[in-house]
């Protein structure tokens, strides 16, 4: 017990800047949706769409910031800055050519957007913003891997008020922007995008001029973040990478793909789907902090050689797990009413959204363990196998389980959330079992 209570409190003592920072991160989208929201329901359909479609990239970013932060974390455990620097600058050479991947074939996607079998006025609405907002990736998986070098080697405190800093500034671009305040022109939508992408700027060269000058980062990052690495380099770590994205990337791309479906039912629904989604993924933020720490405790305790410590920090984490699910499951129910309202004026979309935190109250145990036991396993490299059970997990239970409510029992978006919701609980459970089975 002594060393449960010792051991989840130093991952609580590194999660909290990491927490933090993600809610941060979050906060941008709620301040969005929110500023959006305000412009109307086809404009919040239409960035949901545009957000949706670049989902998909995000998780092989996603994969490639788990990859660096099991890496270094290791690293530094075994003592070896040079591997550190390596694992750094590989993942900023992918997370480059990531970006700018991204870019190219959203610009190739603009042809297809009206025969996806969305809302036509949505599409119609939606090019500028989702072009702009296309480009701010190339900063943004920059971001994310300086972020995690600096989370992994524990000093996440300067990078999140680096971050917060780019939050606040797009909240104010924002309110110029969109809205045509001090003189400037009226942007609306493409404001909102054209803000975010300003804010990514700006955080990215804050945070990279920190790293450079930190001095007890010094002999850990790379000397130069893109120069030319050895392609066997680059293979080795990407094969750690792919997996952390497929794990990732099979929850949020059912989500993603709940979007789409549930875009079919109209506006309101997307917009409700878009209210809803934003506070479970607000909320998410907390335990996903809490991962990272794990990630990089358990990384740390292998690179050192001391796997007894394992048991106590999956043990601690669950722990915490269920106290915050509790917490938010509580104020999920009871606000289900009161939430839509801050976001929404029409009363079709509020009243769908109200269903849907009904569900995401149910959710969140499954949702909190699944990512908690996930953090434990990628310190541990062990990727491969745990994607596979979130695979099936979302898309051999889930998806098909929220199609077949939502269509055949005629549940309709809530429907498809309890679908969503039953693929979350299967993988809690096998990734449970894994993490128990891998620390031991």
């Amino acid at each position: 017990m002594t060393s449960i209570v010792r051991e989840g409190r130093a991952t609580l003592i590194l999660a909290l800047p990491l927490m933090a920072g993600q809610v941060s991160q979050m906060l941008m989208g709620v301040v969005d949706t929110l500023m959006i929201g305000e412009l109307g329901t086809v404009e919040l359909a239409a960035a949901t769409l545009a957000q949706t479609i670049l989902h998909i990239p995000m998780m092989l970013g996603i994969g490639l910031a788990i990859a660096i932060s099991s890496k270094v974390s290791q690293a530094r455990g075994a003592g070896d800055p040079e591997k550190a620097r390596e694992a750094g600058g590989n993942a900023a050479t992918l997370a480059f050519f990531l970006g700018v991947l991204t870019f190219v074939v959203s610009i190739l996607l603009l042809p297809i957007l009206p025969y996806i079998g969305q809302d036509e006025a949505v599409v119609l609405r939606m090019p500028g913003f989702f072009i702009i907002l296309a480009f701010s990736m190339i900063p943004q998986f920059a971001l994310m891997i300086g972020r995690s070098h600096a989370d992994s080697m524990e000093k996440p405190w300067p990078a999140f008020w680096i971050i917060f800093s780019g939050v606040l500034l797009n909240v104010f671009l924002n309110w110029l922007l969109i809205y045509g305040n001090f003189g400037l022109p009226r942007m609306g939508l493409e404001g909102a995008a054209l803000a975010t992408l300003i804010s990514r700027i700006a955080s990215l060269i804050g945070l990279f001029w920190w790293l450079g000058k930190s001095p007890a980062l010094r002999g850990w990052i790379p000397t130069s973040w893109l120069r030319r690495r050895s392609k066997v380099g680059l293979w080795k770590f990407w094969n750690i990478a792919w997996p952390a994205s497929l794990q990732v990337s099979a929850e949020f791309s059912a989500f993603i793909v709940a979007s789409f479906i549930i875009g079919t039912l109209g506006a309101a629904a997307l917009a409700a789907h878009q209210v809803a989604m934003t506070c479970v993924a607000t909320i998410f933020m907390i335990p996903l902090g809490i991962s990272m720490a794990l990630t990089v405790r358990a990384g740390e305790a292998k690179g050192s050689r001391q796997p007894e410590r394992l048991r106590a920090i999956l043990t601690s984490s669950w722990v915490m797990g269920l106290a915050l699910s509790m917490i938010f499951a509580t104020v999920f129910f009871l606000l289900r009413d009161t939430i839509p309202h801050w976001f929404l004026t029409e009363p079709e979309p509020i009243r769908i959204a109200a269903a849907l935190l009904l569900i995401a109250a149910f959710f969140q145990l499954g949702d909190h363990s699944q990512i908690l036991s996930s953090g434990v396993l990628r310190g541990l490299d062990d990727v491969k196998t745990p994607a596979y059970i979130t695979f099936f997990a979302h898309w051999i239970l889930g998806v098909p389980l929220g199609l077949l409510l939502a269509f055949v029992a005629d549940l309709g978006t809530s429907g498809m959330w309890w679908g969503l919701s039953a693929g979350l609980t299967a993988s809690a459970v096998f990734l449970g079992v894994r993490a128990w089975k891998m620390s031991g």
